[in-house]
């Protein structure tokens, strides 16, 4: 055996003993050969004698250089000779590890002179002395020089150690290494007496190992340690300036411990006691937690990120890749160094089970050598614990520095993707990208060395049991490989499977999406089944492909956790046929080395699953990172233009897609002069946005030059607001200018607005601006293009959501006033403004067909006299109602009604905003739930009962415990099996017994995890199926409340905890306190004395847990919190990308980004650090408990303990600290993620709105068949202990009559639309259509009934056919027929796909006119008797209102409509008006009556009427 013959340990000669006897083979002289070469005295010394040699001579050589150019440039010897060659008037300053390297090198000169003079005194054998004393002569002198040379490195002031010295340093510690590895071995196996030759070389090896490795650090580190004052300033500058700039608390946050905290601090994690402390105190808070080193921020990274990026010339598909490895390829080499120290010691324990079985069994060298191998033992332990938690630490941490540079990146080519890149993606996915596929890329660090170091740790173990049972190692070999070859096809089945899974939680994220975008529509329509279904059929899919995943993943776990058991047996069943003679120390070797084996086998099939979904995630990313970009250069600017064209295309042609040669615009030919208004007109889908579009870059321009002079402002047409306060709103980026600020809310008609909200500008607006009317939304966003204060303006159609009153103000005091000299493009459908522009632009199809003065295209008859044709028709009504000026005499004057109208009572509360204002708080968003302290046992009994009950967990118990027993049931088997009380070794019984066992437990582990694994799956199922119906069922008011990416977040990671990670680590951690136990009995039993530290070891376990959990638990939590805000400013910028581009504020963006991103990785980092403090407490705990446990069975008398138990004590004892602190550690994890179903069952609570349908209160089937409509002092508040809305109306509408509600915004006319639906339940009053009380009805026999035009056309992501009719119960041709009648048929005849056209997210592929043309065809296709429009035809000019008013009258002749509108000409044709205002019915009478006498009504009709004159 290898360790047999210690003579080779004390050999003096330098030639190789070539000793072959027949049956020698090749492997085992190379392996004689690797041990003399290596750890032989002679050859030792000749190799560290070489290093210090080739050493000297280097820098001998490099000095003689050095001095010759010295010399030759300064024309001979002078005062420049002891001149540095870099002088700065500065002082230098030296850290301690400058001092204490010189300290280092110092001690190690002495230490080898001593040894020195100490071999010279020794007169034994004469040649060996030479060789000895020349080879510490050697060594005393190197150091010494280098120890010159350290302080002449203070001299010339160098800042890094030269690479020859830290080569030097590297090599120096790898032989010290192999003198300390001999050292040790002539202490165990050679008796005392025969190794007094060695004693003093002893003696120097163990001394000077931890010098060694000390400057090894030095080495790999590089830094001198000495500190020049300049630089030391600069450097303390520079980081308190990035911590200024990038904490987002500003100052409130202290950066982390880490950035300062010494080489000790860092060793054993001292630097985070502070916050531990903190969080065990009191429940951690944002504030509490420091910020990131300087060094470790989102925007260094992003910097080294993008300096690193492939140059355009360098071909590679795979570019995100190798940014990466070039960015943290020396992180990814410092990985790799502590993980081989870490497998260096891990085979120590194994190799020293046979030294105590001797030991125990009388065979010892020395009186002492026991208390050697303890001490080996806890070195070796320690060193394993101390690097494997450092591994640990250094792949989370390279980990977070990869998110910290990938997400902001990605963040960056969102805000310059093309308008069809990001169709392709879709804003769900491109979430996706920055969510999870940042994080599966985190995530694999840790996996990552696993991968190549599981066949090196295999190649040891193999080596180690070849020493043990030689030939049947090859039975351990083959069926090693064959698990192997199992877990790389399992990989790459999970591979696909996992795939599928990413590719079908794609889609049923953006399903969800899109349904919290368009909630109230949904809920209008009732169409929430239909949501129900559409999401389940995408979760059933993804959930069908997770099964075949988990069950997969649990196949490998099965085949892994029974490899050492099934390894053994066929290795034991060939050694006894072989005949090798196992006896305890033999098969506890055997054991324990499988044991080991276990980690890298169990740990290789995960860490190539995700490796391979890292892999995935890279082409993922790699596809976003090289999806299309807008093009700077499709657009000249200018800075100024000197009175002359200030925008101007010529040709142009411009297309939405990137790759297909449609046309979107064509020939288009514009010239626009500095300061003239140009208005943009022409039908819905003409391309008048588009034009807007082209001009500010957004279309692929496919010929032609587009010229723009100065900086644009761009009003889009839906409007886009950010979840912020109105003021931040309108700033957007820039400093308050106060008079500038309060003229912008003047000219766009703000102040009466913010005068209503208790908080006016400091009022928080809801995610997409839900707490605002579509009037305050477009006025708010007008005010921020004010503010701005721009040379161009693109307005995209500002008017279609205000009334005439204000939209005349805005054209009179904003386009006119405020903008005056501005140039301006408006885009409108109001005929009024045309008279007041320089220039009118007329389009169809994409092309300008028209341009010119009002008059003269009046003249030129063509598509612009038809559209001011139509205006006319619809204003004669008007014009017929308005009174003569003789008839206004008795009347007060316009004005002071049209004020009355408009001033309201200002100490009223006539506005929703003031109604959703809480009292206490500007804040309409409500800060996230979360829990604090422990995750209740209720969290974990709703997880463990979910599926099956008590006796489902009940039955995993069971069988973990049966398991576990059948492990035990096999080792003391072994162990009686190998005794000398045993007798007779009986080899047949031996194994058949054995393989009962295996089988046994094989069937065990099998039936355990696939029922454990079907639990976990249909919990996951049980849990989504609850909160979507949750969320379905929730009232209009928690979505208004709610970000969607707090929702999002719960539908995405939290479900994906439960679905993938919790049914995988709770089976493990069952598992791991059932070992635990099993080794705290093996051990007792063993050494019984080991019983009383069990107990302290207990407690200190407990109490550590609970120290770490207490701030890990809301550490855990606060990852969650702060990564919702990251999620949804990214969705939220996606969505409104061309108004930050427009504007361009990408860098403010960015910033923005950056401090979210630097938030919740702080959370992250200081969190998996409070693990590995834990795990490096807990693991030193657990090695030194065994340690002391190993004395014992040493001091022990042997007639208690015997050998054969020594063994199976060992090889259990040996995985203590390990299994301690992973169980530990494990349950945590669990526990921080068991708040993922603390979360979503936060979700399946929300107080749910009234039931959908009620059996017993079913209205019959033709209601409402009148549609006569009753209201009877009906009062409204949006929330309890808030202001009502509507303050006691009571009208009664006639069945078949058209009711016109107008009145200013947010005077609640379209809050009076959502109690008709009941998405607010009245305060007070009733409602009855047709004799039914609508409350008392189920919401969708009420919602089904009727039909609603919304305000904001919504189409869904489908076709044409699934948005006009979603759930599927018309035929096609009742669909034409009703696109035909919404003048959309020929549209949508045109397309080659008919009605199975596509419509993209958000129906962006659609015009906003064609959007509202086929919410109109759903409408018509229900055939409601009850019909609400709100603001239906805002969006669409004169003529296209103009037919679909035609459309609504002939289609609906015998329906009520209650419609409320901004044009007055759309409520003059109806049977009554309605004028509402500050929550009241003011008016309500036949449209002539009201203008018959003084009227709020009339007043409005005036203004309309004069508005054109009056501008």
């Amino acid at each position: 055996m290898f360790f047999s013959s210690p003579t080779w340990i004390q050999s003096f000669s330098c030639a190789f003993p070539v000793k072959q006897t027949s049956g020698d083979m090749l492997i085992s002289t190379m392996l004689q050969w690797l041990r003399f070469f290596f750890l032989s005295p002679c050859p030792q010394r000749t190799i560290l004698s070489s290093v210090d040699v080739v050493f000297l001579l280097f820098l001998f050589v490099f000095s003689v250089t050095k001095l010759w150019k010295r010399l030759t440039s300064h024309g001979g010897f002078g005062t420049h000779l002891n001149e540095p060659l870099v002088r700065n008037s500065r002082s230098i300053n030296s850290t301690i590890r400058f001092k204490l390297t010189l300290t280092a090198e110092v001690v190690l000169t002495i230490l080898y002179t001593v040894a020195t003079v100490l071999a010279y005194s020794n007169s034994s054998k004469v040649p060996w002395k030479q060789v000895d004393d020349v080879f510490l002569i050697v060594h005393a002198i190197t150091h010494a020089v280098l120890a010159f040379l350290i302080i002449h490195e203070k001299i010339f002031e160098a800042v890094t150690h030269p690479l020859a010295l830290r080569v030097y340093w590297v090599v120096n510690f790898s032989v010290t290494s192999l003198f300390t590895v001999s050292a040790v071995m002539r202490l165990v196996i050679v008796d005392v007496n025969e190794s007094n030759d060695f004693k003093v070389d002893d003696v120097v090896s163990f001394i000077s190992l931890p010098l060694s490795l000390f400057l090894l650090f030095a080495g790999i580190k590089g830094s001198t340690g000495i500190v020049l004052s300049t630089e030391e300033s600069q450097s303390r500058q520079l980081v308190e300036e990035e911590t200024r700039l990038y904490d987002g608390s500003e100052g409130k946050s202290v950066v982390t411990g880490f950035a300062s905290a010494s080489m000790l601090s860092k060793a054993f994690f001292i630097w985070i006691n502070p916050l531990l402390r903190k969080g065990y105190k009191s429940a951690l808070k944002t504030d509490d937690v420091p910020s990131l080193s300087p060094q470790h921020r989102a925007e260094r990274m992003l910097s080294i990120f993008e300096s690193k990026w492939p140059k355009s010339n360098e071909k590679s598909k795979h570019l995100v890749r190798i940014t990466l490895l070039r960015c943290f390829w020396k992180e990814l080499v410092l990985n790799v160094v502590l993980a081989i120290i870490r497998l260096c010691v891990m085979f120590v324990g194994p190799v020293l089970i046979q030294s105590f079985v001797d030991f125990t069994s009388g065979k010892r060298s020395s009186e002492y050598e026991g208390y050697y191998l303890v001490l080996i033992l806890l070195v070796a332990k320690f060193i394993e614990v101390v690097s494997t938690h450092h591994f640990n630490f250094q792949c989370q941490k390279l980990g977070t520095l990869i998110r910290s540079a990938v997400i902001p990146a990605l963040y960056e080519k969102g805000l310059k993707l093309s308008f069809s890149a990001r169709q392709d993606h879709g804003i769900g996915t491109i979430v996706n990208y920055m969510a999870v596929d940042t994080q599966q890329l985190s995530d694999m660090m840790l996996q990552l060395n696993a991968a190549w170091m599981m066949p090196l740790q295999v190649a040891v173990g193999m080596f180690l049991l070849y020493n043990c049972l030689g030939a049947s190692v090859i039975t351990a070999f083959l069926g090693l490989l064959g698990v192997f070859v199992f877990a790389v096809i399992g990989t790459r089945r999970n591979n696909r499977f996992q795939y599928n899974v990413m590719k079908n939680r794609d889609s049923r994220m953006k399903a969800v999406n899109e349904m919290l975008n368009y909630m109230r529509v949904i809920k209008f329509q009732a169409w929430e089944e239909h949501f129900n279904q559409r999401i389940m059929g995408f979760r059933e899919i993804e959930y069908g492909w997770l099964s075949k995943l988990m069950f997969s993943i649990c196949g490998n776990i099965v085949v892994m956790w029974s490899t050492p058991l099934l390894i053994s047996t066929l290795t034991f069943g060939t050694a006894i046929l072989l005949g090798v003679q196992l006896d305890a120390a033999t098969v506890f070797t055997t054991t324990t080395v499988f044991k080991i084996l276990q980690e890298p086998i169990r740990t290789f099939p995960q860490s190539m699953i995700s490796l391979s979904q890292a892999l995935i995630s890279l082409e993922r990313l790699d596809k976003f990172m090289l999806s299309r970009e807008l093009l700077d250069d499709s657009i000249e600017r200018e800075e100024r233009c000197g009175g002359q064209t200030a925008v101007e295309i010529i040709d142009g042609t411009f297309s939405w897609d990137d790759d297909n040669t449609q046309q979107d615009l064509k020939n288009i030919n514009l010239e626009i002069k500095e300061g003239e208004i140009s208005a943009i007109v022409g039908t819905v889908g003409s391309g008048k946005s588009s034009l807007l579009a082209s001009i500010l870059g957004e279309l692929r321009k496919i010929s032609g030059k587009v010229r723009v002079c100065g900086s644009v402002a761009y009003v889009a047409q839906t409007s886009w607001i950010q979840n912020r306060t109105i003021e931040e709103n309108i700033l957007f980026g820039l400093p308050m200018d106060r008079q500038r600020y309060n003229e912008a809310i003047r000219v766009c008609c703000l102040e009466k607005d913010l005068e209503m909200m208790d908080y006016g500008d400091q009022t928080e607006i809801g995610e997409r601006g839900i707490n605002l009317s579509g009037g305050q939304k477009q006025r708010i966003q007008l005010a921020r293009a004010v503010y701005q204060d721009c040379d161009v303006y693109l307005l995209d159609d500002v008017f279609s959501a205000v009334d005439a009153h204000t939209g005349s103000e805005i054209f009179k005091e904003c386009v006119r006033g405020a903008l005056k000299g501005k140039t301006t493009l408006l885009v409108t459908h109001q005929v009024d403004f045309l008279h007041n522009v320089d220039q009118i632009l007329v389009m169809r199809d994409g092309m300008i067909i028209q341009s010119g003065k009002y008059n003269d295209l009046v003249d030129s008859g063509l598509d612009f006299k038809a559209l001011v044709v139509a205006h006319e028709t619809s204003m004669e009504l008007v014009e017929q109602s308005v009174v003569m000026p003789a008839e206004s005499l008795n009347r007060p004057t316009k004005s002071s009604v049209v004020a009355s109208i408009h001033n309201g009572t200002s100490d009223e509360n006539n506005s929703l905003e003031k109604a959703v204002s809480s009292k206490k708080s500007s804040k309409l968003i409500k800060e996230e739930e979360r829990e604090t302290g422990k995750v209740s046992l209720h969290i974990y009994k709703l997880y463990c009962t979910e599926a099956f009950g008590w006796w489902g967990i009940t039955l995993v118990f069971v069988l973990s415990l049966l398991w576990q027993g059948s492990l035990m049931a096999s080792d003391y088997w072994l162990a009686y099996e190998t005794s000398v009380e045993s007798g007779m070794f009986n080899p047949s019984l031996f194994i058949y017994i054995y393989t009962i066992i295996t089988a046994v437990s094989v069937i065990l582990v099998v039936t355990r995890w696939y029922f454990f694994t079907l639990l976990g799956l249909k919990t996951a199922q049980i849990f989504f199926t609850q909160i979507l119906r949750s969320i379905l069922h929730a009232p209009m008011s928690f979505f208004d409340t709610t970000p969607s990416g707090r929702i999002l977040s719960r539908a995405s990671s939290d479900q994906t905890n439960v679905d993938v990670l919790l049914p995988m680590f709770t089976g493990v951690v069952i598992s791991m306190y059932i070992t635990v136990l099993s080794i705290f009995i093996v051990t007792c039993q063993n050494s019984w004395p080991t019983v009383f530290l069990i107990f302290p070891l207990i407690l200190l376990n407990i109490w550590y847990r609970g120290y770490y959990l207490a701030s890990s638990r809301e550490l855990t939590r606060l990852d969650s919190i702060t990564k919702a805000p990251v999620i949804h400013h990214f969705s939220e910028s996606i969505a409104g990308v061309m108004t930050i581009r427009a504007f361009r504020q990408q860098k403010n963006f960015c910033e923005e980004n950056l401090k979210r991103v630097n938030a919740n990785l702080r959370m992250d980092f200081h969190n998996y650090s409070c693990n590995v403090w834990l795990g490096v407490r807990l693991e030193l705990l657990g090695s030194f408990v065994f340690c002391i446990s190993a004395l014992f069975m040493i001091i022990l008398p042997s007639s208690i303990i015997k050998p054969e138990n020594v063994g199976l004590s060992l090889s259990y004892g040996l995985s203590l600290n390990g299994v301690l602190f992973w169980a530990v550690y494990m349950s945590c994890f669990i526990e921080n993620k068991m708040v993922s179903v603390e979360r979503i069952k936060q979700f399946t609570n929300i107080p749910s709105e009234p039931a959908w349908n009620i059996k017993d209160q079913l209205p019959p089937s033709n209601w409402p068949g009148q549609g006569n409509v009753d209201i009877r002092d009906l009062q409204v508040r949006y929330r309890p202990n808030t202001p009502l809305v509507l303050k006691g109306i009571t009208l009664s509408i006639i069945g078949g009559e058209k009711v016109g509600v107008v009145g200013r915004t947010g005077s609640g006319k379209s809050t009076l639309v959502q109690v008709l639906f009941r998405l607010v339940e009245p305060s007070a009053g009733k409602i009855i259509i047709d004799g039914i009380d609508i409350s008392i009805l189920g919401l969708h026999d009420l919602r089904s009934r009727f039909g609603i035009i919304p305000q904001e056309p919504v189409l869904f992501e489908g076709t044409v056919r699934s948005n006009i009719d979603p759930i599927g119960q018309y035929a096609d041709e009742e669909i034409w027929k009703s696109l035909e009648r919404c003048q959309l048929k020929d549209v949508v005849a045109a397309k080659p796909e008919k009605l199975d056209s596509l419509v993209v997210e958000n129906g962006e592929n659609w015009s906003v006119g064609q959007r509202q043309l086929l919410c109109l065809g759903r409408v018509i296709l229900k055939r409601s008797k009850v019909l609400f429009m709100d603001e239906a035809t805002a969006s669409v000019d004169s003529q296209t209102d103009g037919v679909i008013q035609k459309i609504i009258r002939e289609e609906f002749a015998a329906c009520t409509i209650i419609s409320i509108a901004h044009r007055i000409p759309t409520v003059m044709d109806c049977d009554r008006v309605l004028v509402v205002d500050a929550g009241l019915a003011k008016e309500y009478d036949k449209p002539s009556n009201l203008l018959q006498r003084e009227s709020l009504f009339g007043a409005l009709v005036q203004e309309y009427a004069n508005r054109s004159t009056g501008l």
